[in-house]
């Protein structure tokens, strides 16, 4: 028993050894060739897999592990996102998404159907339906690491990524109601599994709210960083096994679960300490792909597999394009994002799978459409390195899309040169200090550089963009943007990697200001609350007002607007401190009159 125990840890690392030893060899040869870690972890799985060099024999069990990957992928994307951010991003998931599927689907069938005519009617299509997915693990890390996840494109490519998770119900329901196979005892399926997938959400929601958050509140009491790794790991484990349990995609719960912490003020001690697993399964994943590749299917007819994934990704293009146009994206946008999503996705495999158990297509169709998968999945790198050569070109006039590393060392960094971050670009300089200006709209680039100001591309909210542009530093950053959900959370890891950088951050109004109150280190201004002011005083002084007058009702004011701020923040109550306004049914009796 014991020598049985030695052979298999030493199986095990062997095991190890050989995985991690190819990925990072293939990995740095793929990075600096400039095609990425995928095409890397690919390869290199193709190398020592079955039909490689045959050093792993269990690809599958490795690809049933790995795909925790995309799962821890899914949660850190829904810690992210807010429910209110997620409310706005509804017209994409549950309109642009949900024809992205229908279209792409419908398209790829037609292919099949007109290529392979032997197929029915019935192979062709959940054979055609699964090719519509693109690959969540590919895109979503890509978008990140770019800091392209909040373009238009990249939000409406996570919208669409998001309904694809959620579409593997209604697409093995279609697989379940095509089934050839007995039905087996006690599985859910048709409208049974849409209905237990909702109640599972719900359920979720409200564990999340009445038991999660307590529970954090009691691990962040006792501040053991080990406790924080066990319950994020604990949380997702839950709640991808609910959804699998049921027959929905496990992701499709882990993503739940991020959105419930969301507006946890652990949710970034959660993303530290989870992110280096999925990177590290993401890798195997890829590397599992690579070993399931039955290479002898692509040498056996090559031509025919190359132009099944070729047309894979005109149709996904072609369609993803024109949807992209019809949604309000520009014509550069629209191109980027059908690239992005052009492959196909790794939940294929289980619609594959799925749909061979049903007797509806044979395995040997399986592993073909397979190799088309992985194909397309090769491609990306390529196609990204061309859109983003075209990411990077002229909107209008000579603009270049630079990355903040190429600025030169400034004393103040803004974020979004826009109508507010114009006028504090500008002071700053009257001021003589040196000044790096960063926005993500290419448009307000373009615009700023034909009045002679160079600002570079680029999400400036993440912090390691803002240490590219010298953040650790400039004495200041400027948060100049118009996004009115950003809070003290959201700004927590640029102050803990900036300790010694003021931050100064644009408010849209009293709410968000109330959000930002919390970290007493950041420099708050509502961005119409001086310029108010300033028109109030101006008709004052055209009444008649005298100018000391003026003054003390503006103090006045000043000094209760601080009051009711504080009362606010106080209690987590807009309503609190009315008797501070003026005008108020409870206000107090102060009032400034001409004499």
């Amino acid at each position: 028993m014991e020598e049985t125990s030695h052979h298999l840890v030493a199986d095990v690392m062997l095991g190890g050894v050989v995985l991690l030893g190819a990925a990072l060899l293939a990995v740095l040869i793929f990075r600096r060739l400039g095609l990425g870690a995928v095409l890397g972890y690919l390869v290199a799985g193709i190398a020592i897999g079955p039909d490689g060099l045959a050093l792993i024999d269990a690809p599958e069990t490795i690809l049933a592990y790995s795909e925790i990957g995309i799962i821890l992928l899914l949660f850190l994307v829904g810690l992210e996102l807010s429910p209110s951010r997620l409310w706005l991003l509804r017209r994409d998931i549950l309109l642009f998404g949900p024809l992205q599927v229908i279209l792409c689907g419908l398209g790829m069938f037609a292919v099949i159907h007109f290529a392979m005519p032997s197929f029915s009617w019935q192979a062709a299509l959940v054979l055609g339906l699964p090719l519509a997915l693109s690959s969540t693990a590919q895109v979503l890390p890509l978008l990140q690491s770019r800091g392209r996840m909040k373009t238009d494109y990249g939000e409406k490519s996570f919208s669409i990524l998001l309904f694809q998770d959620i579409s593997i119900v209604p697409l093995l329901t279609i697989v379940a109601a095509l089934s050839r196979a007995p039905a087996e005892e006690g599985a859910i399926e048709g409208w049974s599994l849409v209905l237990y997938a909702v109640l599972a959400i719900a359920g979720l929601v409200l564990a999340g709210r009445y038991l999660l958050s307590p529970l954090l509140r009691l691990v962040g009491k006792i501040s053991e960083r080990e406790l924080f790794i066990v319950t994020g790991l604990f949380t997702v484990c839950v709640s991808a096994a609910v959804m699998q349990a049921i027959g929905v995609s496990p992701a499709l719960g882990a993503f739940v679960a991020g959105v419930m912490l969301a507006e946890s003020p652990y949710r970034h001690e959660l993303e530290a300490d989870i992110d280096p697993f999925r990177s590290i399964l993401l890798g195997l994943f890829f590397l599992a792909v690579g070993m399931l590749l039955d290479v002898d299917v692509i040498l056996s007819q090559p031509f025919f597999v190359a132009g099944l994934a070729l047309a894979l990704i005109t149709v996904k293009i072609a369609v993803i394009y024109a949807l992209g146009r019809c949604f309000g994206l520009q014509d550069r946008p629209s191109i980027i994002m059908a690239m992005l999503l052009s492959q196909g996705g790794e939940f294929a495999f289980v619609l594959f799978a799925a749909a061979q158990q049903a007797l509806l297509i044979e395995p040997e169709a399986a592993s073909l459409f397979g190799a088309v998968v992985t194909l397309s999945m090769a491609t990306t790198p390529f196609l990204m390195i061309f859109a983003g050569k075209l990411a990077a070109r002229k909107v209008s006039g000579d603009v270049q899309l630079d990355d903040p590393e190429l600025a030169s060392q400034a004393n103040v960094i803004i974020v979004g040169h826009g109508r507010f971050g114009q006028q504090v670009s500008q002071i700053m300089q009257a001021a003589g200090r040196s000044v790096t200006l960063i926005d993500i709209n290419p448009q307000t680039i373009d615009l700023s550089e034909d009045f002679g100001f160079k600002v570079f591309y680029g999400d400036g909210t993440r912090v390691d963009l803002l240490k590219r542009a010298g953040g650790e530093d400039a004495q200041a950053i400027f948060f100049c943007i118009d996004d009115r959900y950003m809070t003290a959370e959201s700004l927590m890891p640029v102050r803990e990697t900036f300790p010694r950088t003021k931050l100064f951050v644009r408010a849209y109004g009293r709410e968000q200001a109330l959000l930002l109150m919390k970290d007493n280190g950041i420099d708050i201004m509502r961005e119409v609350f001086e310029s108010s002011i300033r028109m109030s005083a101006d008709a004052l002084k055209y009444f008649g007002t005298d100018r000391e007058k003026i003054q003390d009702i503006i103090l006045e004011f000043r000094h209760r607007d601080r009051s009711r701020m504080k009362a606010q923040f106080t209690t987590g109550d807009m309503h609190a401190g009315t008797r501070h306004s003026f005008g108020g049914d409870d206000s107090d009796d102060f009032l400034i009159t001409d004499d």
